[in-house]
């Protein structure tokens, strides 16, 4: 199995945290997200570990919000000691409601409008990480106006290509976020920061992708940042105190996925931030990091229930789920690759190359393909594995399917934290 949280029973059934998937699926019916709340709590702590051998524990871990978000998640890291980054009103209305400490908050987005900033300002939050200059003025101007002087970082592109998928390269020059260093937009944006008499500038912020399996790219942005906070001291005098270098470290989906050293990695980019300020000129700034999907991803699987096998002969064969892209859009967006399981049989042999299809009138419509699953039949249970990242946070009501719930699961109990969507939920705001 991809991780310890999955093992099969002696009924041959797929357990999940411990517990049999096929009876959760009875149970709260289908399709299902499941969510290992140990998991997620073990993934924060082996951060918080890294932090205190390589950093002395002055970094920051920041709980990537836009891969899962809803309010038990936000109890859960907060629990755990984690900063958090919002990236819209909504998931920062969300935590709020949830009762995380807005000082511990830092919002992203490359285009916050002025209600955004100004409710976050009004709830106390602790950082903006700004994008441009007009937004700049925006945070200027209304903190102004709220009589206080509102901490910023700046999101900087350093020219980095990690070799990943194009949609989620972030770091690169051409890109919709940030200002390059290349292009002496950067210098530009750092100056114009600090004349800005209602902000304070309180760091620099960086990502440079997505599902990354080595330290390299890590290595080379922290170089390129290092190297620009150096001459940013050189020209203005201004001390970068903070140095967030994102995240993107990659999750294993399938077994052909690579095993990640992640200690290797803190151990890479602190040497690297280490050598860099060795002359003496200034203190290293303190380091912050963004992990989202590998906080979560490998906490939640996914449960449906199989409608139909089909299979045309001198072709493939597919099978049919009562979910698809409405609650899982990331195959149909990015081809990404799952590991799928017939739960009522995980023990017996994967011995069928299918394709999984969705509900959806939509041809497009498909969880993966050149998936081996067991034999299975109308009414077995399918679960797909490592959907913690991105599948509820991207969910939509497409083709009018209500999402589905989110079960909690910890040291053997279960909790629904999400209802289930009604039909009378779809039509809620409809006049």
């Amino acid at each position: 199995m991809l991780y310890n949280n999955l093992t099969i029973g002696e009924n041959g059934h797929l357990f999940f945290a411990g517990l049999d998937t096929v009876a959760l699926g009875k149970k709260y019916g289908t399709p299902l997200y499941l969510i290992d709340e140990e998991k997620i709590r073990e993934n924060c702590r082996l951060y918080k570990s890294f932090m205190d051998k390589y950093f002395d524990g002055k970094a920051r871990v920041l709980f990537a919000s836009k891969s899962l978000s809803y309010k038990n998640i936000y109890e859960i890291v907060s629990s755990e000691g984690l900063y958090i980054d919002v990236v819209s009103g909504g998931e920062l209305y969300t935590a709020y409601k949830a009762g995380f400490d807005t000082s511990k908050m830092y919002f992203h987005g490359n285009n916050k409008t002025d209600a955004d900033i100004e409710d976050a300002i009004e709830k106390g939050i602790g950082y903006f990480v700004a994008d441009n200059r007009e937004e700049l003025d925006s945070i200027n101007r209304i903190a102004g106006e709220k009589k206080i002087k509102q901490q910023v970082l700046l999101r900087i592109t350093p020219g980095i290509d990690p070799h990943t998928h194009k949609a989620v390269v972030t770091g690169s020059v051409d890109s919709k976020f940030g200002s390059a260093i290349e292009t002496g937009q950067a210098m530009e944006i750092v100056k114009y920061t600090l004349a800005l008499p209602n902000v304070e500038l309180k760091g620099l912020h960086c990502h440079v992708g997505s599902q990354i399996f080595d330290s390299q790219p890590f290595v080379d942005a922290s170089k390129i940042m290092c190297a620009f906070i150096k001459d940013i001291l050189e020209e203005t005098g201004y001390k970068t105190e903070f140095l967030n270098l994102g995240g993107g470290l990659g999750v294993r989906y399938t077994e052909a996925d690579p095993v990640l050293d992640y200690d290797a990695v803190f151990s890479d980019i602190a040497n690297t931030v280490k050598e860099a300020f060795a002359d003496g000129k200034m203190e290293a700034p303190v380091l912050c990091f963004e992990p989202g999907r590998s906080i979560v991803a490998n906490a939640g699987i996914t449960l449906y229930t199989v409608g139909s096998f089909k299979s045309i002969t001198g072709y493939k064969n597919y099978v049919s789920i009562d979910g698809g892209m409405p609650d899982n859009p990331r195959y149909a967006l990015y081809q990404s690759k799952y590991t799928a399981l017939i739960a009522d049989r995980a023990g017996e042999e994967a011995s069928l190359c299918v394709t999984v299809a969705g509900r959806c009138c939509e041809s497009g419509d498909l969880i993966g393909e050149d998936m081996m699953l067991q034999r299975c039949s109308r009414g077995d249970t399918l679960a797909v594995l490592v959907t913690g990242a991105y599948n509820y946070s991207m969910a939509s009501n497409y083709n009018r399917l209500p999402r589905p719930a989110i079960v909690n699961v910890y040291k053997g109990e279960t909790k629904v934290v999400v209802k289930r969507e009604s039909y009378e939920d779809l039509i809620r705001n409809d006049l």
